[in-house]
Parts: structure tokens; sequence; C-alpha cells
């Protein structure tokens, strides 16, 4: 270095050795700079297209480059393929929430629940409910006096026939069940899950569902019989 710029002998007693590594760092930067001015590559993009893709990559943390200039071209602006250079950087790699992973996998889930309804002449009928997670749908019901294990058993391979079973199927612990239901369940290739006990929030979309055809319909009118609560529920649905 001395034999380039003698006058470096003179300052070198002046300066530490690190302010040398610093200039002799910067000067690298500007020469490389000034070589590579004229440097042929792609097309520049200005400053409002570069903007406007970085605010689309942390709008959207799921698109990678491709779609972003995909979403691009389509908009008729046309850009470089090496969109990737301008894309915002997260801090951390994008993570779905709770809500978001429990609606991607709500297709696959079914929730059964019984509603008690008085009639006219104080007898009870209890109501068998089959609710879809998916679009929190009634998928089936029925209605009976005596709800036992085997006609409980019996809906569920009436409103799940053939291959349209669920992968999972919440419901509560009521001893009504017995052991016949669950092994139907489990023969049908339907993972039963029972909720913990006194925890009727975990069975939250079927007590709504009862909670919602009490105030809107059952409240709103006597009961005289098991025909009678068969074809109110079947015009609710049909109304729903």
């Amino acid at each position: 270095m001395t034999r380039l710029w003698p006058s470096l002998l003179g300052a070198a007693p002046l300066v530490q050795p690190e302010t040398i590594l610093r200039w002799h760092r910067a000067g690298f930067k500007v020469f490389w700079c000034w070589k590579s001015r004229n440097r042929a590559g792609r097309p520049k993009i200005d400053r409002g297209l570069r903007d406007l893709i970085q605010w689309m990559s942390g709008e959207n943390p799921l698109w990678g480059a491709s779609r972003i200039h995909g979403e691009l071209l389509m908009l008729g602006l046309e850009v470089a393929t090496t969109v990737s250079k301008y894309m915002a950087r997260p801090s951390k790699p994008p993570s779905q929430a709770w809500k978001t992973f429990l609606r991607n996998h709500a297709e696959a889930i079914a929730a059964i629940d019984m509603c008690v309804v008085p009639t006219l002449t104080f007898d009870l009928l209890f109501a068998f409910l089959v609710l879809g997670h998916g679009r929190r749908q009634l998928l089936w019901f029925e209605v009976t006096r005596h709800p036992t294990a085997e006609w409980l058993a019996r809906q569920i391979t009436e409103a799940f026939p053939w291959t349209s079973a669920p992968a999972y199927l919440l419901r509560d612990n009521d001893r009504a069940y017995g052991h016949v239901f669950p092994s139907r369940v489990r023969a049908m290739g339907i993972r039963d899950r029972p909720i913990a006990p006194h925890s009727p929030w975990q069975n939250g979309y079927a007590e709504r569902l009862i909670g919602t055809l009490r105030r809107e319909c059952l409240d709103q009118m006597v009961i005289f019989g098991e025909t009678h609560l068969r074809r109110i529920l079947s015009t609710y649905c049909v109304r729903q």
C-alpha cells in the first residue's frame, strides 16, 4: 500500500490499524461500484413498483415470488422475474392461527347431541341432532321417546351412509350411548371423541344449535307428539 500511496507512511503514526482497514474496505466498495456502473443486467424497477411488491408480500405472507409476479402481470405491469429481491422479509416464518387451523379441519368434524322437548301431555321427547362443522349445517335429525344405544347407533348409520362419514365425532358422555354406539362408530372408521365431563363448551356448535332451535322455534309453540315435532324440525331445516 505504501508503494501506491507513499503518503501513508506519514499518516501511519497518527491512525490506528482499524482505520487503515476501514479505509481499505471503503475503497474496495467504491472501486467495484465504479467498475460495475455500466454493467448490463435486468432493467431496474421504479420506486412505486418496488413499494407495490413489498406491500403485496407483506399483506400475503404465504405468496411466493412467482405468485406475486403473476398478479402483477394480470394488472398489466411488466416486471422482471427477480421479484423476490424486493419482497418484504418477515422476521419469522408465517404461522397460521388456531382459528385458521380449526377452520381447515372443520369439514372432517361432526357433532351430535340430544334435545329434550316436552309435549302437550308433559311427556318428554328426545330429538337426536347431527351437525356438520364445515358449514355448521344440520345433517340429520330423528325423534324418539326412548333413545336406546341401538337406536342411536342406527341413526349414525343413516346420517352418514357409504363414504360420507367424518373423521371425528364430538359428543357428550350420556349413558344412553352405552357400548353399542362407540362400537358402531369405530366400525364406520370414525374417531369417537367424547367431551370432558361437565364441559358442554367443548361441543359448543351443537349446544348453540340447540339453543337457537329452542329460541326461534320450539319455545314458540306447544308440541303434540313425535309426528308433530318431526314435522316442525323438517320445516325448520328447510327454511334454514
